[in-house]
């Protein structure tokens, strides 16, 4: 008896330890899909997922929001500090080209002053404020609903996507600072929904579009997501070196395989 007992443990351990089989590890490998992924099958097998909201500019939607939030709620969880669904949002600051921008605000108080119109910090500040608003009111909620998901923004991590790709001011301090203002608007809107904020980015671009943030800004103390690697190895050693604003923190980092997005959490 003892013999036919433990042949069958012998038999149940190896089924266990498998390769392939339901009971296999899932994997701790997140991912992030946007509008260039409708209508191609996304990974099956998945930790957590960042969806983007926008369709490449932040007054667009992501036409496919509602399949790929459905899919990124299937996401496993395996990876207990990260969220099973993510968000993120295109940014920008058109204000040197206002005139051609149906957008751009003429009116808001903001803590910059009042906006009026110009290209001064109080409309970036402003416009920021407003795209993340629309985003989150047109375009994620009716999404969400329609995915029957949660539809509360304070549920996610909405990550505020800076790259050079998208309008940006540039030429002095001045422009960099009001390029700030946006990012800043946005983070209040959202902070005023009770999410948490992050940002996505190379520390190049980041360094490029913001520069040095202060730290009293709202900003200062978001978590980073940094953009650039292609490999695992890469993205590991990404979570190191310093984030992109003062008391952050890298928390994620990007690395692409066969043209797709993986993430690597670094906590």
């Amino acid at each position: 008896m003892r013999w036919v007992v433990a042949v069958l443990l012998s038999v149940a351990i190896a089924v266990l330890a498998a390769p392939g089989t339901a009971n296999a590890a899932p994997t701790r490998v997140g991912y992030d899909v946007s509008y260039p992924q409708c209508g191609t099958p996304l990974p099956a097998d998945r930790a957590f997922a960042v969806v983007g909201v926008n369709g490449g500019l932040s007054t667009r939607t992501n036409p496919c929001l509602t399949d790929q939030l459905t899919w990124a709620w299937g996401s496993s969880g395996a990876v207990l500090s990260q969220p099973k669904a993510q968000l993120y949002l295109n940014t920008a600051n058109p204000g040197e080209i206002r005139d051609q921008v149906t957008t751009w605000p003429s009116t808001g108080g903001t803590p910059y002053g009042t906006c009026d119109g110009g290209n001064t910090m109080a409309c970036s500040w402003q416009y920021g404020y407003e795209r993340a608003e629309n985003s989150v009111i047109s375009f994620f909620t009716p999404a969400a609903q329609a995915a029957r998901v949660d539809s509360q923004p304070a549920r996610y991590t909405w990550w505020l996507d800076v790259e050079t790709t998208n309008t940006w001011q540039s030429g002095s301090t001045a422009a960099l600072a009001r390029n700030r203002a946006s990012l800043e608007g946005m983070t209040a809107y959202l902070r005023s929904r009770d999410a948490v904020v992050g940002l996505y980015s190379t520390r190049q671009q980041w360094a490029q579009i913001v520069g040095a943030v202060g730290p009293r800004s709202i900003l200062a103390g978001r978590h980073a997501w940094l953009a650039g690697s292609t490999s695992l190895s890469s993205a590991t050693a990404a979570c190191y070196p310093p984030p992109l604003t003062p008391r952050g923190r890298v928390t994620l980092s990007q690395y692409v395989v066969s043209g797709l997005d993986r993430n690597y959490s670094c906590r």
